[in-house]
């Protein structure tokens, strides 16, 4: 789909980032401040909220892009899926569940949070910085699938699978080197 006639016919975000650079080095120095900075949420826990909202948001590349990095830091292969599909049956810690209902009503109905979702997150034994950090992750991703769908990107990751090599490769490489790759520095 094209949304903006100078981006190539199935644009990738790397297009996006290249045909419109002002704002991007603070954005993903902000997802690695987020995402690979300290939190008490792993990585992977990290990289899943972000994958989980963009599936609720139906950003097929968002979800694709991390999902890949949540598998790539320990998340196994179908959590997604089943996540987004329903939290409840899905095979993951339960101690996650409470958390991620949070973030799920972040999506449609942020005014309706309430003392008692948050106390579901600290009763599942998470702290406050956890709940915040989850609230960061899922406002950067409701940011992100917006900017990916409104400007047309549609790589598909699923048609597209990453080699073990790549696997390994997301382990290390920060956002701001996604950056430097394409130029951004």
């Amino acid at each position: 789909m094209t949304l903006f006639p100078s981006l190539p016919k199935t644009a990738h975000l790397a297009d996006v980032f290249k045909a419109f650079p002002d704002q991007v080095r603070p954005l993903l120095a902000y997802h690695d401040a987020l995402l690979r900075g300290d939190s008490p949420l792993s990585v992977a826990e990290r990289e899943l909220i972000a994958a989980f909202v963009s599936g609720l948001n139906a950003c097929s590349f968002c979800f694709g892009a991390h999902k890949v990095y949540a598998e790539a830091f320990g998340v196994e292969e179908g959590v997604l899926d089943a996540l987004v599909a329903d939290i409840d049956a899905a095979p993951v810690d339960d101690r996650l569940k409470p958390l991620l209902r949070y973030v799920a009503k972040l999506k449609d109905l942020p005014p309706k949070l309430t003392a008692d979702d948050a106390k579901a997150v600290y009763d599942a034994g998470w702290s406050e910085q956890a709940l915040y950090d989850a609230i960061q992750v899922a406002g950067l991703f409701h940011l992100m699938n917006r900017i990916i769908e409104g400007t047309g990107v549609t790589f598909d990751y699923a048609a597209n699978p990453p080699s073990a090599a790549d696997m390994e490769e997301r382990k290390t490489r920060s956002y701001s080197d996604f950056g430097k790759t394409i130029g951004i520095e």
